[in-house]
């Protein structure tokens, strides 16, 4: 999911190509992030779901996680200043844990499903601690239709099924509790990604369940990207409205979120922004 890597990422148009060693000899081209050495293969580091997790340099580091830790401390410190200092630190490294295993689930649940229907991922870069979804090519003819949706219904699908574990595990804390605290996280982190996952946008999930959805009722996959493009204006339109409602009423943390897909979804619409080809 947009910082969630939920689907295709979206890059502005270019060729983006590397190499990624097999086992034996053979090499694949692997289409990547322009901030990647295309000189450089990634390196392996094990398999799950018949995908191989890869790393490039440093990137493989959990560095967001350490920011993520960090930032959501203060959070919790700002929300409730009479907590004290180990009161804070464990709900910050709790809340940050909560983020990245629901982010983590929400990919490996894609890559489940498309091991099961045969048309396993590519690839699971790991960047900075988040793990990013590869495709050798998002327009795969030899993936039907239906197989694409599927493929990226994994995620959303995960995360609202956690949601009523999640509600159930904070009927279960008391108030103005540290455990209460990190269980309201975990449900809202939830509701969040399933939610906004779902929204029609090239490089997350919603964007390539309507795009097929069209195909599968005779578009062509060009055809479909155009159509897509052309809600995402409107969407991005709308979300930019909900930004400004979310940040008058002080909800600034949910306003600049959905501002941020806002602003793909505009420059998707515009043409700024592209699919990955």
């Amino acid at each position: 999911m947009l910082g969630f890597g939920l689907a295709p990422s979206t890059q502005p148009a270019q060729d983006l190509k590397t190499a990624l060693t097999d086992q034996g000899d053979q090499e694949q081209t692997m289409i990547k992030p322009a901030f990647l050495s295309s000189e450089e293969s990634p390196t392996t580091i094990g398999h799950v779901f018949d995908t191989p997790i890869v790393v490039k340099g440093i990137t493989g580091l959990p560095l967001l996680e350490l920011v993520a830790w960090g930032i959501l401390s203060w959070v919790a410190g700002h929300n409730h200043p009479e907590w004290s200092r180990a009161n804070i630190g464990t709900a910050g490294a709790l809340t940050a844990l909560i983020l990245f295993a629901s982010e983590w689930c929400h990919n490996l649940a894609h890559t489940a499903v498309a091991q099961h229907i045969g048309k396993p991922v590519d690839a699971i870069r790991i960047a900075w601690g988040t793990p990013l979804l590869i495709y050798y090519d998002i327009n795969d003819q030899n993936v039907s239709p239906r197989q694409h949706i599927l493929r990226a219904s994994g995620g959303p699908i995960f995360n609202a099924l956690m949601v009523p574990i999640c509600w159930l595990g904070r009927c279960l804390t008391r108030e103005r509790t540290t455990s209460r605290y990190v269980a309201d996280f975990a449900l809202g982190t939830n509701i969040f990604i399933s939610s906004m996952a779902l929204l029609p946008i090239p490089g997350i999930d919603g964007g390539p369940i309507l795009k097929w959805s069209l195909v599968e009722r005779g578009q062509s996959p060009q055809g479909a990207d155009e159509t897509v493009k052309k809600v995402n204006l409107a969407l991005g339109s709308g979300l930019a409205v909900a930004t400004g409602v979310g940040l008058k009423k002080r909800h600034k943390w949910l306003g600049v979120a959905i501002g941020a897909f806002a602003l793909t979804s505009l420059a998707i619409g515009l043409g700024l922004l592209k699919e990955q080809k």
